[in-house]
């Protein structure tokens, strides 16, 4: 396999781009680095994809795919995949990613991102298509990890080994999704930090920031899980996160997500300022305190 592996990425916090400001993007060309997309979105869309072909010649783009499951037991979609290569290879865009996740079974799509037992098994299947997947594309993959809410009792190793593994078995990089890391965390009863100081520096290619929806457990009456529902500013917590993630792994695109009650696009760059400055202050060296002798 050949691949594209030294392109040039974009510096600081972008947005991710749904349809609903599409438009105004095209006509008021906003000060922000660089753009990400689904390609779900366009590719039974004509009309949106004539207005990403004029976006993608003043930004940099990158390609977050929902739909390349491949997590699912019945393998990749092929089809859907020669879709997204085709719109990758018009797009060109800077980053390729897509989720630590299973979404298709016998042909339908489910409209959820589905976890997965970590084991050999399911080591072997989701190394297998993400090798298909990076073939085909003729470019590294990020994976993200996921947003958790229950594990699997058969499950024989962590997550963070999971994704370990799989980078080391096929090359891929991961994309740190710095606000799921933080709801798995509160969810499934580990340190956000601890997990954030395991995964392997040099593969991070990209991180995310999102917001999330706390909600009661009714597994657990008086307890509250947080729901990854990309609906809400990025909570404080994780800004703080985001701190020490960007202290670990260096300066690395960061991307605004809002899928759901999606604000205006000034609010989206909002946080993308945010997120910068939280990132220059996390890289600026502390002083040093003198020592009373």
């Amino acid at each position: 396999m050949t691949m594209s592996s030294n392109r040039w990425v974009p510096k600081g916090a972008g947005v991710g781009l749904r349809l609903p400001h599409l438009a105004e993007v095209v006509a008021t060309r906003p000060s922000v680095p660089w753009l990400e997309i689904h390609p779900e979105n366009f590719l039974a869309n004509p009309h949106a994809t004539e207005l990403l072909f004029e976006v993608r010649r003043d930004y940099p783009i990158s390609v977050h795919s929902v739909g390349v499951s491949v997590g699912s037991v019945g393998g990749i979609d092929h089809v859907h995949l020669r879709r997204v290569r085709t719109l990758v290879d018009i797009v060109d865009p800077v980053l390729v990613s897509g989720h630590l996740a299973w979404s298709t079974h016998d042909g339908e799509y489910l409209n959820d991102l589905l976890p997965l037992p970590y084991d050999e098994e399911t080591l072997r299947l989701v190394a297998a298509h993400i090798e298909e997947v990076q073939d085909s594309l003729g470019r590294p993959y990020l994976l993200e990890n996921p947003s958790s809410y229950f594990g699997f009792d058969t499950s024989t190793m962590s997550e963070l080994d999971f994704l370990c593994e799989l980078v080391r078995r096929t090359g891929c990089r991961l994309l740190c999704d710095v606000s799921n890391v933080y709801l798995s965390a509160h969810n499934m009863g580990y340190d956000p930090w601890r997990y954030i100081d395991g995964l392997p520096v040099a593969a991070i290619g990209e991180l995310h920031l999102g917001g999330f929806t706390p909600e009661e457990d009714e597994a657990e009456p008086g307890a509250e899980i947080l729901i990854d529902t990309h609906a809400a500013r990025i909570a404080e917590p994780v800004w703080q996160l985001y701190a020490h993630a960007v202290r670990r792994f260096g300066a690395k695109p960061t991307l605004i997500e809002w899928d759901n009650d999606i604000p205006s696009f000034a609010a989206l760059l909002a946080e993308a300022r945010r997120a910068d400055e939280v990132a220059a202050r996390a890289l600026t060296p502390q002083p040093r305190r003198a020592v009373a002798g």
